[in-house]
Parts: structure tokens; sequence; C-alpha cells
């Protein structure tokens, strides 16, 4: 099955007669971190790989900004109400809060419950000491500063915006025991 960046993006966003992009609408170019214009949904939906993500954040734009910056994600489009990453070749989709507001767990993402509880998202392939610095740094959290493990990684364990975990790490060197 085609991942999203090889289906191939259409329409551009919504631009003004200066030839920018509308207020409130998405952005792309090098400058705004967005590499692509996006499919129509049937396309992108078809696109999709037989398991991704989608988390439901406050703000996509913001979202999709802390993962590029600290995950290395590559942002394929973004506007207020949704946004599509790749985060290691993974696409990854972000909803707005409001996009649920028919949705059992609009009152809960409302009050501002905790979100992704029971769950960790686990990245293999990123050098965990800059991420940390990096989430710190751009509105995230460390939960566990980098270090060794005894399952053989040298992992941080972070925690976006929103408050969804990552254990981000690299394997330690065969032979090393963990510190």
């Amino acid at each position: 099955m085609a991942t999203a960046a090889a289906a191939g993006w259409l329409p551009s966003p919504p631009m003004n007669a200066a030839g920018d992009p509308e207020p409130g609408g998405a952005t792309t170019g090098p400058e705004s971190g967005l590499v692509d214009s996006f499919p129509d949904a049937p396309e992108y939906g078809r696109s999709l790989p037989t398991f991704c993500a989608n988390l439901l954040v406050r703000d996509p734009r913001m979202s999709a900004d802390f993962y590029r910056v600290v995950l290395g994600a590559v942002v394929r489009y973004a506007d207020p109400d949704f946004a599509a990453i790749e985060v290691s070749g993974i696409p990854i989709m972000l909803h707005a809060d409001t996009s649920y507001g028919e949705h059992p767990w609009f009152p809960e993402l409302r009050d501002g419950i905790r979100r992704g509880l029971g769950a960790e998202l686990r990245l293999f392939g990123l050098d965990p000491d800059p991420v940390a610095v990096a989430a710190a740094a751009h509105g995230g959290s460390v939960l566990q500063p980098a270090q060794d493990k005894p399952h053989g990684w040298r992992e941080t364990i972070i925690a976006d915006p929103d408050g969804y975990t990552w254990a981000v790490g690299t394997a330690l060197p065969d032979g090393e025991e963990p510190g």
C-alpha cells in the first residue's frame, strides 16, 4: 500500500491576492516546515498504511511544529483543524479536539483530562539526549532524562505539549552494560 508521501499531494491552500496563504488556513513552503499541499480526504485516507496513529490535540499546527523540531517529523500539511505528519516514515494524523465535537470523548477533551494515559509511543533511532533538551525547550516535558536501560536502549521519555508520552532512544552498543 502506498504511503501518504508516495501518493502525491494535490491542491495548495487558499491564497489571498498577494499570493500569501489566507489567515487561519494552511501554510506551505520551507519557512513553514511544510513540504506538501494536502490531497482530498478520500485520497489521503486510501493512501494510509495498515497501521498509523491519530492523536487528538488542542492545536494541530503547534503539535506538528513540536514534532518537527523535537522528533524530526516531516510536516505534510497543517491547518487549525488537522495536520498530517510523518515520524520516521510513519503517518500520524493530528486532529483538533473540536473535530470530535460530537464524539463521546469531547467533554473530557474540552475539560483537559490527561491524554494518552496508558499508551507509550516508542521511537527507535533518535539520540535521546538532544531529544530531551528539545522537548523541554519547545513546550514538552521530560518525564525521564536520557539514561541507559536494562532492555538495551539508551532512552528518554518525554511528553508533548498535549501530554502524549514518547520513549525515544537508540540501541546500546553490543556488549555494553546498561548503567
